[in-house]
């Protein structure tokens, strides 16, 4: 009898990004006592080794000696900008983060972290920006570990993991901001570097917040256009320079001539038809919006012949 053929099921989904994310583990504080008490009480079981072994019992000696071996083996030294990271047969214990010398819990072994501040520059990125123009960009990124569990422990290698999801983030800001968007109020990649910058520190700063890490600031380095099209590209930026120029200019000329016509009617220096004003609007127009300097041709007969 042939079984029933069971029908392939989906696995059920699971979340996707940092909400799908599971690390159990936050820093807390190391069990640390004053190391000069473990340097003490390390002496002492040395001195009581020594006076053991000239006694009748002599045989016990090793008790307090092993005992100032795992006293010696516990001490650590914290340099400032450090902490030691400590595990007990392979359990997380806390982190000690108090400088200078420390007595911890014996049989522990312990992991050097850095938790100054460090910077580094992405490599030079080539994206397409909002517009699909290639760009190159890259940007300097300041950051500091702020978990020491968590950058041990949530991640394989956190220096690599910041780097990784830096240029991962500066490919998807880029990718939303057109180069120079001069004709909006937009935020673009050239006019809006501030605010540019604050979303690429946001968005680095929740890709990274899994390794335990803070960003400090994060600022755009290197941005042009791929050399493919840099020179395309700059005789567009000098077209549109030029147009708004001539449109600045053109709406200076428009409010000059108006303003002589009405100065010209209230003071009734002269009475203008309607030709007359057409052609006195022409010639100022050309003078006020021409390059070159305006040459006059005096008329010595009339506008009518």
């Amino acid at each position: 009898m042939n079984e029933a053929v069971q029908p392939y099921r989906t696995p059920e989904a699971t979340p996707v990004g940092h909400s799908g994310i599971r690390v159990e583990i936050q820093e807390r504080p190391a069990w640390a006592i004053n190391g000069w008490a473990g340097v003490l009480v390390a002496a002492a079981c040395i001195a009581g080794t020594v006076l053991i072994a000239q006694s009748s019992v002599a045989a016990l000696a090793f008790v307090p000696g092993v005992a100032a071996g795992l006293i010696l083996g516990s001490l650590v030294i914290v340099q400032p900008g450090h902490t030691k990271v400590v595990r007990f047969f392979g359990s997380y214990v806390g982190t000690l983060r108090r400088t200078g010398l420390s007595w911890i819990l014996p049989l522990a072994d312990r992991r050097n972290l850095s938790i100054r501040v460090r910077n580094f520059e992405t490599n030079h990125l080539k994206v397409n920006d909002a517009d699909g123009n290639p760009v190159e960009i890259a940007a300097i990124v300041v950051w500091q570990v702020a978990d020491t569990s968590r950058a041990v422990y949530a991640v394989d290698d956190y220096v690599n993991f910041v780097h990784v999801q830096a240029e991962s983030a500066l490919r998807h800001v880029a990718t939303i901001h057109p180069y120079d968007d001069a004709g909006s109020d937009g935020a673009s990649l050239r006019g809006s570097t501030d605010v540019v910058a604050g979303e690429l520190a946001e968005e680095v700063a929740q890709r990274v917040a899994i390794a335990g890490v803070e960003i400090v600031e994060v600022r755009i380095s290197h941005l042009a256009y791929a050399s493919e099209i840099a020179q395309a590209m700059l005789r567009r930026q000098q077209a549109n320079a030029v147009v708004a120029a001539r449109s600045r200019i053109v709406e200076g000329a428009v409010g000059m001539v108006e303003m002589a016509l009405a100065r010209l009617s209230e003071r009734d220096i002269v009475e203008l038809d309607e030709e007359r004003k057409a052609a006195m609007v022409s010639n100022l127009l050309v003078v006020l919006c021409g390059d070159q300097p305006a040459a006059p041709v005096v008329n010595t007969g009339s506008l009518y012949t």
